[in-house]
Order: structure tokens, then C-alpha cells, then sequence
């Protein structure tokens, strides 16, 4: 079966849901069920490489032009990124950000926090790197680490997540009432190909650094895992902050649907340049240069 999206002249800025790179079938699938339920079973269908490269690049040229409104506009856009271990999250958030200025488009991944940090309130730690005007903030994994890894492992109490979920929707309401845009992504993955990603984690030496005791502990915890997230979104995905499902278990797919779906979220259009003009260089005159050789270089082996 084709892919529908490959006869879309569509601009990504107009595209409304985030399923179009999906086979026909499994959007149904999709769309048909909770959102809620993550599939058991892994979706093993491809997508042409060169078709993916092309399409990504349109994708991230509209990018920078959303970069470049946002700064035009000084507006604040706060996008989360949320899921199981190995859902893809950070991959997205590379091919997001790796054409983007780092000063405008910032990717925030905090530490485990420490004591000083534990005692504050709880969306405190978050909140310094909360966007200014012209700023884009992605979050790998937010204050969502409560009602998902705290509350599985242990790591809060009852009542401090009984708070959370009492509080957090009320968090986002003054964000968005601030002026902040907020977009939240929940990448959904299979049990089969989450065992998959952690695999190819264990055998390949350059991707073992992403495989912590944690991620282990979480293969254990699947279920625990499925109800924290059922739960979370029973109380934090509202009308004003509603949570994007983001089917994962094909990486290039996941990928080309999460940009193209936050380049729908926010009506944006192309900010008008001058033409530019690069100027000859000037001659510099009665000035000798040190001689090369008392310059340290980097040998060349290659």
C-alpha cells in the first residue's frame, strides 16, 4: 500500500493532524482507538529512505522559517516531549533543532535533581528555562518525570503526586494565560519494538552510553509504566493543554509526523529579508603576520 502523503503538495504549515505518514490502514487503527492503549504488536513497515531525506528537508526548511516568526514575533513556544525509554524522543529533537539557531530554538534535558532542588517546589526547577520573547524551549522529558519515573520507581510520595496531578493543569493554564504556546508529545512504542531499540543498545558500542540501569529496571515495570501514563492523562490532557500521541515504532515516520504536526500548531509565515549583499574584503596594508611556523597544528592523519 502507498503512502498518501507522497501525493500531498501540501505546505507542512497547513497540515492538520500528525498521521499522514502512516499506511492508510494503521491510521484507522489508530484513530479508532483509545489513545490511551499502546499498540503490543510492532509496526514493521518501512519508509523509503530517499523519500524520508526529501521530505525532511522541506520539513526543516519550514522549520527555519517558524525559527525566524518566532523571533519576528517574540513569541514564547514551549514544546514537550514525553514517551517510554527509547520511543525516539531524542531524535526527533535533533532533527528539530540541528538546523535552528541555539540561541532561539533551546533544548532543555535536566539532570537528576539534586537535594537543594528536591526541597523547592516542584515546577520551580523548570521554570528558569521557560522561554523569553523569541525564544522556542524543547524539553526532552519535563515536569511529566512525576506522574511517569517518580511515581514508578518510588522516587515521591503519594501525596506529592496526588499534588502534581491536582496542580500541574492549573501550571499550564498560567503558562498559556502568560502567553506562552505550549505543545505536548507523548511518543507511543510498542513492547516488542522497545525490546528491539534496547538490543541494538546493548550490542552497538557507540549507543551503550543510552542504555542506564533505569531503562532496564522500566522493561520489568511495562505495566506500571501503562497505568502511570493512563493515569497522567486522565488529569493533564485538557482542552487547553492536550496531549499529541505520536506513533513511534517506525523512527523516520514518528519523526516526519511530530515536525510536520508542530509546524501546523503554529500559524506562521515567511519574514521578509533584505537583500544581501556580501562586501569585498579590505586590504589590509602594513601588516607582516607572524610566520606559520610558530603556530601549533593539529597533525593530519587522514
Amino acid at each position: 500500500m502507498g503512502l498518501p502523503v507522497q501525493k500531498s503538495s501540501l505546505k507542512p504549515s497547513t497540515q492538520k493532524i500528525s498521521f499522514f505518514y502512516l499506511p492508510l490502514d494503521i491510521q484507522i487503527l489508530y484513530m479508532n482507538s483509545s489513545k490511551n492503549i499502546e499498540p503490543q504488536k510492532r509496526d514493521k513497515r518501512r519508509i523509503n529512505t530517499k523519500f524520508y531525506n526529501t521530505e525532511l528537508a522541506k520539513l526543516q526548511v519550514e522549520l527555519v522559517k517558524l525559527q525566524e516568526w518566532i523571533n519576528f514575533k517574540k513569541l514564547k513556544v514551549v514544546v514537550l516531549f514525553e514517551g517510554r525509554d527509547a520511543a525516539g524522543k531524542g531524535g526527533v529533537i535533533k532533527r528539530i533543532s540541528q538546523s535552528l539557531n541555539p540561541r532561539i530554538c533551546k533544548v532543555v534535558a535536566l539532570g537528576t535533581p539534586t537535594d537543594r532542588e528536591k526541597s523547592q517546589w516542584y515546577f520551580q526547577r523548570y521554570v528558569p528555562h521557560l522561554p523569553a520573547g523569541g525564544e522556542m524551549v524543547l524539553f526532552d522529558r519535563s515536569w511529566y518525570n512525576r506522574a511517569g519515573v517518580e511515581r514508578v520507581m518510588g522516587f515521591c510520595s503519594d501525596e506529592e503526586y496526588r499534588e502534581f496531578m491536582r496542580t500541574c493543569p492549573d501550571f499550564e493554564r498560567m503558562l498559556i494565560r502568560s502567553g506562552i504556546i505550549l505543545i505536548k508529545y507523548w511518543f507511543s512504542v510498542s513492547d516488542e519494538e522497545q525490546e528491539r531499540r534496547f538490543q541494538s543498545r546493548i550490542d552497538d558500542p557507540t549507543k551503550r552510553w543510552k542504555l542506564s540501569p533505569m531503562d532496564l529496571e522500566s522493561r520489568e515495570k511495562w505495566l506500571d509504566y501503562s497505568k502511570a501514563k493512563d493515569e497522567m492523562f486522565k488529569y493533564t490532557d485538557t482542552k487547553q493543554a492536550p496531549w499529541f500521541v505520536v506513533p513511534a515504532d517506525n523512527k523516520k515516520r514518528a519523526r516526519l509526523n511530530c515536525i510536520s504536526h508542530l509546524l501546523s500548531s503554529i500559524p506562521y509565515d515567511a519574514v521578509p529579508y533584505k537583500k544581501i549583499v556580501l562586501p569585498p574584503r579590505k586590504v589590509e596594508e602594513g601588516y607582516i603576520r607572524p610566520p606559520f611556523s610558530e603556530q601549533t597544528f593539529v597533525p593530519e592523519i587522514y
